[in-house]
């Protein structure tokens, strides 16, 4: 190795891994961190942290002059970007150079080849790799587009020439769809990319996403280490990726191979990328290439049994690449799952607040930056953790995995996981049958209408409202019958109603403090034996089955988590007046915290079910906030550009309107 010290300059899990593997190889670690990150889990992990300014990324970890500084002023010799931020940024790879720092990546020409999608695409037609039918000019004018779109067909994809990661694609059904799709993806990619330029193309309505993973030397030598399918996705964003893709013919993987091979030597590329294709049928298009190691590289290590940030660390010092294509292993099949802080419910809103409880599970690999305790800010992404299986075969690592999430658990955020397991548990998915559609196909199974909580749940929050008030006796006289909370009456049986509020459902719990308890329950009465509390733990029998949970309390918000699920609940004075405590009605409330990018209409508008009322923007997503019914606008309570919290009204509607 040809330097000593490695600034990473990202955060979240990405840092940590990258980190994990340069201190495996005796290199010093620096991380750079900015306020929202200040007690992160990256931060903890370096060798030396620097402070690079406010949350907010542009101020931060998009701010290459105080990346460089704190490289400076570690001594750090050299920069691995990770990805997302600036892994992809030629400017960044340029000043790197140009302060004698080596930067984990390939050469500033080769991004700038592949970070426009457009002239990626130009390039690669010139290659002879094919494409999908579609336009990739550089007149962005409305007009050009809506005379291109006719001539492509429909149903179309707009997409932004810039960036990735899902951010600044929309789907434009028919040519009534496409103003507004231009419009929503336009503002996304300007928010996300700082560049609004689009392209367009023909959107196939069955097709799989299959990427190849290549890595260069500086020596002239290139290879790929196989495939990934990447099917399953929503809103244009992975979900589960898996590798070797189900269904690869030998035949088709050597084609891959050799045609992304060549689109790395056609640019002059060094270290690790990705060429992703979109396929249908037999054949297979060039989507893009990701100039940067991908968040779902874990399955190319998990098959190939090799290190990809230590390749890439190697191949930045100078070495070559150390096997040959023929001598690149492959091993069963591996799986992973992304478990993000969001609510499948709210259209996949990004989910902020602090983790109360995390348990991951033990045996599997997991790639996480985050711990119990700690918070998940709006400015970034919200994943919580990668999760990956392998096994001998593709069935064995699906099991593997399907059995570690049942003992996944997190409260105190909305997640994906419940969606994760009915993936991975779908005959469909069990049986390979991928395609980018999976999830909207299925959705009546994977994202079914949330149910009542389980009794065994009722149970175990009532047991902790139960443990809390036995503390809560006069200290004066600790032991006088008058001032414990325990039910106790002088003459017939001890009795306690507890309240909860199940999303919309306020229920009535009666407990009988009798030995054994009874608990009335919304299904009848339960007999309650054996409770043993640690910490949050319980264990209880309910009617005669062993049960055990995990109950966070937080003033009166109560989190549940039994059988791998969690149930949010609240706790309500029981002389509180039913009805809903959110008030409801026509109040427009926030679905995530963030900021608020256009209003459409003004107080006195008529507007009908499904109208928009206001764009909002987190996470660099934007989210349109539309009428749930037919009314009149009474009043706008957010302006354009106004930071909201979540679950803040934003809207009064007035019943009535058109």
């Amino acid at each position: 190795m040809t330097f000593r010290s490695l600034l990473v300059a990202n955060r979240g899990e990405i840092a940590c891994r990258v980190i994990r593997t340069a201190r495996r190889m005796g290199l010093r670690t620096v991380a750079v961190f900015s306020d929202a990150d200040a007690g992160a889990m990256h931060v903890a992990m370096a060798d030396d942290a620097v402070r690079i300014g406010p949350a907010p990324a542009r101020d931060s970890y998009l701010d290459i002059a105080a990346i460089l500084a704190a490289a400076r002023a570690t001594g750090a010799e050299a920069i691995h970007p990770g990805y997302g931020f600036l892994s992809e940024n030629a400017e960044f790879a340029e000043a790197c150079a140009a302060a004698g720092i080596a930067f984990v990546g390939p050469p500033p020409a080769a991004i700038r080849a592949m970070g426009s999608k457009a002239a990626a695409k130009a390039l690669m037609d010139r290659a002879g790799v094919p494409l999908v039918p579609g336009y990739h000019g550089e007149d962005q004018s409305d007009a050009t587009l809506r005379a291109e779109a006719a001539r492509i067909g429909f149903p179309l994809l707009v997409k932004a020439s810039a960036g990735g990661g899902g951010k600044g694609m929309k789907v434009a059904a028919a040519a009534a769809d496409l103003d507004e799709a231009v419009a929503l993806a336009r503002g996304e990619a300007t928010a996300a990319f700082g560049d609004g330029r689009l392209l367009l193309e023909r959107y196939l309505t069955r097709p799989r996403h299959i990427e190849i993973q290549v890595f260069a030397d500086g020596h002239g030598n290139v290879l790929h280490l196989f495939e990934r399918d990447c099917s399953i996705q929503r809103r244009h964003q992975k979900v589960v990726e898996e590798a070797p893709a189900p269904g690869m013919t030998a035949a088709r993987r050597a084609a891959m191979g050799r045609a992304a091979c060549d689109a790395a030597r056609a640019i002059g590329y060094v270290g690790a990328g990705t060429v992703e294709f979109i396929a249908e049928g037999d054949g297979f298009h060039f989507m893009e290439m990701n100039t940067r190691l991908q968040v779902e590289h874990p399955v190319t290590e998990a098959v190939t049994g090799l290190d990809l940030v230590e390749w890439q660390l190697r191949v930045a010092a100078g070495e070559r690449l150390p096997l040959a294509q023929e001598q690149v292993p492959l091993d069963g099949h591996a799986i992973e799952v992304r478990l993000y802080a969001e609510d499948p419910a709210r259209d996949f809103a990004p989910s902020v607040g602090r983790l109360a409880h995390l348990s991951l599970p033990d045996g599997l690999r997991v790639d996480s930056g985050v711990r119990q305790g700690d918070t998940i800010p709006i400015h970034y992404d919200p994943m919580i953790a990668k999760i990956i299986a392998h096994g001998p075969d593709r069935e064995s690592a699906r099991r593997r995995l399907l059995r570690g999430l049942e003992g996944t658990a997190v409260a105190g955020v909305r997640t994906n996981l419940a969606l994760l397991r009915a993936i991975l548990a779908h005959p469909a998915f069990a049986a390979a049958e991928l395609d980018t559609g999976f999830i909207a196909r299925h959705a009546a199974s994977l994202l079914p209408p949330a149910v009542p909580a389980p009794r065994a749940a009722l149970a175990a929050a009532a047991l902790r409202l139960l443990r809390d008030a036995g503390g809560t006796a006069d200290a004066a006289d600790p032991h006088s019958p008058w001032a414990a909370a325990t039910a106790w009456r002088l003459n017939g049986e001890g009795w306690q109603d507890l309240v909860l509020l199940d999303d919309a459902r306020r229920l009535v719990l009666r407990a009988h403090l009798a030995a054994p308890l009874r608990l009335d329950l919304p299904d009848g009465t339960g007999t309650v034996e054996g409770v043993a509390w640690s910490g949050d733990a319980l264990s209880f029998a309910l009617d005669g089955r062993m049960r055990r949970a995990t109950v966070l309390r937080e003033g009166d918000a109560l989190s549940v988590t039994l059988d791998g699920v969690t149930r949010d609940l609240r706790h309500v004075d029981p002389r509180a007046p039913s009805g809903d405590a959110e008030g409801g009605g026509g109040r427009i409330l926030a679905p995530m915290p963030g900021r608020v990018l256009s209003v459409a209409v003004a107080p006195g508008d008529a507007v009908a079910r499904g109208a928009v009322l206001l764009v909002m923007e987190a996470m660099k997503v934007q989210m349109r906030i539309t009428a749930p019914a037919d009314g009149t606008v009474a009043a706008i309570r957010a302006r354009v550009g106004d930071l909201v919290e979540d679950g803040a009204e934003l809207v009064l509607l007035e019943a009535g309107g058109e």
